[in-house]
């Protein structure tokens, strides 16, 4: 007997897992299955807006191994669970990924070839505000082409949070129409 492909048994444990996953308090970031020797190794990466913790991944892999073990048929055979937070360079792709960023310093690249070092401010449902070379833009999340958040090893500049803060009520008070935000002061 032949095992469904890799991306079949993806699609068809995608909807089930992402639902417990998602009953525990999470998001399904990935899921992933690859062939291990004789076993399948499924990988999941959640994410949560306060982060994930080690007794996240506890909780998140018990919920896992019961709906895995109800849906055996589907990975044809034994499997080993990893459950995983993302690491740092993942790339901010998604609004939630913008909004559990803010605040940290993130490398962007634009459609256009534009290279940026900013710090991330609010993200709306279309765009983000970063500060960059001292000055407040409004980014539109289809003009990016990569975004990845930088390490730092300090506290961010008070003035860089208050300048951010300040344009986002700047933008909350003129409907953000995604025009880029100049802070005066």
């Amino acid at each position: 007997m032949s095992s469904p492909p890799r991306d079949e048994i993806v699609a068809r444990l995608t909807p089930t897992v992402s639902q417990a996953v998602a009953e525990v308090g999470y998001d399904l970031e990935e899921l992933d299955v690859q062939q291990a020797g004789r076993r399948r190794l499924v990988k999941v990466i959640i994410d949560a807006d306060d982060g994930v913790e080690l007794d996240d991944i506890a909780d998140v892999s018990r919920a896992l191994s019961k709906v895995l073990d109800e849906h055996d048929h589907v990975l044809a055979g034994p499997y080993n669970l990893e459950v995983t937070s993302p690491g740092v360079d993942r790339p901010l792709t998604k609004q939630r990924h913008w909004h559990r960023a803010r605040n940290r310093l993130a490398r962007i690249r634009t459609v256009g070839g534009e290279e940026l070092l900013g710090r991330v401010g609010p993200a709306a449902e279309n765009s983000v505000l970063v500060l960059a070379d001292g000055r407040v833009r409004r980014l539109i999340y289809g003009d990016i082409e990569r975004a990845v958040v930088e390490v730092e090893f300090q506290q961010p500049p008070a003035e860089e949070l208050v300048k951010l803060d300040r344009a986002a009520d700047v933008a909350a008070d003129d409907g953000g129409d995604g025009n880029d935000t100049e802070e005066s002061r």
